[in-house]
C-alpha cells in the first residue's frame, strides 16, 4: 500500500498555469502536454474530449492540437477577449484539466498552460491546393 503522504514520482497538480492574465483584447492558452510512457493514445482521447467540449464554447476561435513527437502534445487556442478565455477555463476542457486522477495517469508532467496574448494572426487559409479535397482526421 502506498504511503499517501509521500506522493509518487508520477504524481503532479495536472496543471501548472503561467504568465499573467494580461491587459484586454485578443488572448490565448498554449498548452504542452507530456504523455506517460505507454499512455499516448490516452492522451489523443483526452485531446478529443477536449475538442468535444470547445465545440460548444461561442467565444473559443481557433483550436488546434498538435503532436511534436511520441509522446510530446500541444494544445493552441485563442479567444477574443479576457471573458471569452476564462469562460472556456470555467467549461468543459477545464473540467478534464481539474479531474487530477485522469491526469497522473497519463501525463508524465503537469501540463503547462502559457497565457499569452494574440499579437497578430491570419484566421483564414488563403487557398487550398486543387488536389486536396476537405480534410480529413481533423476531429
Amino acid at each position: 500500500m502506498t504511503d499517501r503522504a509521500t506522493p509518487s514520482p508520477h504524481r503532479h497538480p495536472g496543471v501548472q498555469v503561467l504568465g499573467d492574465q494580461g491587459a484586454e483584447g485578443r488572448k490565448a492558452f498554449f498548452i504542452e502536454i507530456e504523455a506517460r510512457a505507454g499512455q499516448e493514445d490516452a492522451v489523443v482521447q483526452m485531446l478529443r474530449d477536449i475538442r468535444a467540449c470547445v465545440e460548444d464554447e461561442p467565444a473559443t476561435g481557433p483550436w488546434f492540437a498538435v503532436r511534436f513527437s511520441t509522446t510530446r502534445f500541444g494544445i493552441f487556442e485563442a479567444f477574443p477577449d479576457l471573458a471569452g478565455r476564462q469562460a472556456h477555463v470555467d467549461g468543459g476542457g477545464g473540467d478534464i484539466f481539474r479531474d487530477i486522477e485522469r491526469m497522473n495517469a497519463i501525463l508524465d508532467c503537469a501540463a503547462r498552460v502559457h497565457r499569452v496574448d494574440v499579437l497578430m494572426s491570419k484566421d483564414a487559409f488563403s487557398h487550398r491546393a486543387p488536389s486536396e479535397g476537405p480534410q480529413k482526421g481533423l476531429t
